[in-house]
């Protein structure tokens, strides 16, 4: 038998009030499978120690914001199902305890994201800075290629060999390979996504970008500064080979 209506209840809104609770039950079931599924789900093997750097503090923030943002959108559905028919709403009573509690986790979230950020940020790999730091106090590179961007192309200079490459950058794989990239012209900026792989590149000034690749394949790159009307043109391909294959193709360049 349902329950006995109280005085001054609308028996008609039942029926739309169990339909609420049951679409609520729903979503916060939907939201938790989905956290699941983000957590624990496996991703993608990087193909280099540069784009292993990026993925790693993706799924850092991730562990943090996706628990967060359930908590946020369940209070929400909460609080507009709970208080949705409130006609006379009194003021919230101040809660110093909760006010601290929030402020102090605030902080900490702030922090660990801080603290997250600078360690990737600091990282040879993906700082120009710290990748033009000397060998004893960075990477020493096995490979170095000069890089010349220009409107509206890419040329690629071996020093060790005395080869030169258009639009072709050949790398080994395993190996730390320095780019030292400058610009004929204008400012364009070396962008090789899957590789996580962009640095800006400025006339008149040298650049250094540091990358290991650990795949073997072929990846594209683009120029990713609006560097004028053939922009979209300006693309490439890194070939990364294994490293017996790497030094047979620099003789053969060498060679020819």
């Amino acid at each position: 038998m349902g329950a006995t209506p109280t005085a001054g209840e609308d028996i008609s809104d039942r029926p739309f009030q169990a339909v609420v609770m049951r679409r609520t039950r729903v979503v916060g079931t939907l939201c938790l499978l989905l956290a699941g599924l983000a957590l624990f789900a496996a991703p993608a093997a990087a193909q280099s120690t540069n784009r292993a750097a990026i993925d790693e503090l993706n799924t850092q923030l991730l562990y943090v914001a996706l628990p967060l943002t359930l908590f946020v959108e369940l209070t929400l559905v909460y609080a507009v199902y709970r208080f949705r028919d409130n006609d006379d709403p009194t003021p919230t009573v101040d809660d110093p305890a909760l006010e601290i509690t929030w402020t102090a986790a605030t902080g900490v979230i702030l922090l660990f994201v801080g603290v997250s950020a600078f360690f990737v940020l600091a990282n040879p790999y993906l700082t120009p800075a710290a990748a033009a730091e000397a060998p004893d106090g960075g990477v020493e590179a096995d490979v170095t290629v000069e890089v010349t961007a220009y409107q509206w192309g890419w040329r690629f200079h071996y020093p060790e060999a005395n080869v030169t490459t258009q639009s072709r950058l050949v790398v080994p794989a395993d190996a730390d390979v320095r780019l030292l990239l400058t610009s004929e012209d204008v400012i364009h900026s070396i962008h090789v996504p899957a590789l996580g792989i962009k640095q800006d590149v400025f006339p008149g000034t040298e650049q250094v970008a540091l990358t290991n690749v650990t795949e073997t394949g072929e990846y594209q790159l683009y120029c990713a500064e609006l560097c004028g009307v053939g922009h979209t043109r300006m693309h490439g391909t890194v070939d990364v080979r294994n490293e017996s294959a790497y030094r047979e193709w620099l003789d053969e360049q060498a060679d020819g």
